[in-house]
């Protein structure tokens, strides 16, 4: 119950504050992440987490589900249709680079075995621009490049899992049995994207059923009822529920335009309290301990990690496009790592290999450093696409009425 009031009272202070927030450098996320980290054991002791209890793991899941969920609802497969080569360079060339890139430097800045090495580089290759909505959310930033970075996210989840799942076997005791789960891998992934994209075509035909259907004011419920039925079917047959989570936003979207309009300020309110409760969770495991075991070349790899191999994969992704200069550097600054990489990183201390715990280490280290980078970067630079007005923060007296929420928020 501590956490409880702990949350209600960051929510609180991050409620009040969203204002300055949203014009500022100042991020409610950072609060979160602070927060946990001066509420636990390594500052005040009002809660005691550890990674290894059950209320990580169980947030990071459900907050990467859900913003999944709600990112595929931006997803439109016309645009996506139209521009789908820059999304394809980010995943199939910026994302290896990034794995790579990033794999080296652990290898020879932290001394870990190769393997392992190459695990922290698939463990941090997903990118999460929940922490650059300014970026992602806004009318006034080039479609191209909020599509990009909304897909490339989207997907790399789903991507990035079977390679973490494949090295954790190749690293561990049951090594010589990789080649035999990566069929089950294959399986896993199928599911989620067979989940993801019959259930919501299932509901959507329920709906027109001439019998059924929902009155106005309980229409927003029936997307969350397919994403809870969605995140319930998957765990309970180990389908991937991330790759399930984004196909199913789409889908749902594409077929039912109006259930997205409906479900969307729900959708949004419910993805940003489960983002916050799992920063809250998280930062309360970034204790004092925690960053004094990390070496120093472990920080130098961190921050290349942050500052080289994200921009430099995603302009080399991005050479011989029809993105100007400035929209580059932009798509190749905001590779925050998020959810996932928390989640996948569990599963790395988890699993028990040799160097594991040095690996979740520099995993741990380097997502609290990329969320305080990113989401305190966010709006300065959403302004340079001429952003003025931010959405739901009222206008000084005197000042041109603000845009509504739901404009800022769609594609256009």
């Amino acid at each position: 119950m501590v956490l409880v009031a702990v949350f209600g009272a960051a929510l609180l202070i991050a409620v009040l504050l969203s204002g300055l927030a949203a014009r500022t450098v100042l991020s409610t996320s950072f609060l979160f992440l602070v927060g946990g980290a001066l509420v636990s054991d390594g500052f005040l002791g009002l809660i005691h987490i550890t990674p290894d209890s059950d209320i990580v793991a169980v947030t990071a899941d459900l907050a990467l589900f859900a913003v999944l969920f709600t990112d595929g609802m931006h997803v439109s497969f016309p645009k996506l249709r139209e521009n789908w080569k820059n999304p394809a360079r980010a995943l199939g060339l910026g994302m290896p680079l990034a794995f790579i890139g990033m794999a080296l430097i652990t290898h020879y800045l932290v001394g870990l075995d190769w393997t392992t090495s190459f695990l922290v580089g698939a463990v941090l290759a997903p990118t999460d621009p929940v922490f650059a909505s300014a970026i992602v959310g806004r009318k006034e930033v080039p479609p191209k490049l909020r599509q990009l970075l909304n897909v490339e996210s989207g997907i790399n989840d789903g991507l990035a899992l079977p390679v973490v799942l494949v090295l954790i076997a190749a690293a561990g005791p049951t090594s010589g049995h990789a080649e035999a789960s990566f069929g089950k891998i294959a399986l896993e992934l199928g599911l989620g994207l067979a989940f993801g994209v019959v259930l919501p075509l299932l509901v959507n035909g329920l709906v027109r059923f001439r019998l059924l259907g929902a009155e106005p004011k309980l229409q927003p419920l029936l997307p969350l009822a397919t994403g809870i039925i969605l995140y319930a079917a998957c765990h309970l047959t180990h389908a991937n529920p991330y790759l399930a989570a984004f196909s199913a936003g789409a889908v749902l979207t594409a077929v039912s335009p109006e259930a997205k309009t409906a479900f969307e300020p729900l959708g949004e309110s419910l993805a940003e309290l489960a983002k916050f409760a799992a920063l809250l969770v998280f930062g309360a495991l970034l204790t004092p301990q925690l960053f004094a075991d990390l070496s120093w070349t472990g920080y130098m790899a961190v921050l290349l990690a942050i500052v080289l191999v994200r921009p430099a994969s995603m302009m080399i992704s991005l050479v011989g496009t029809r993105f100007d200069r400035r929209e580059k550097l932009v798509a190749a600054w905001f590779g925050p790592k998020g959810f996932a990489s928390v989640v996948y990183g569990l599963l790395v201390l988890q699993a028990g290999i040799p160097q594991g715990e040095q690996a979740y280490t520099l995993i741990a280290v380097c997502i609290a450093f990329s969320i305080i980078a990113h989401s305190s970067t966010d709006v300065p630079i959403a302004r340079v696409f001429d952003v003025e007005d931010l959405t739901g923060i009222p206008e000084p007296a005197g000042n041109a009425p603000m845009r509504e929420s739901s404009e800022d928020s769609s594609w256009p």
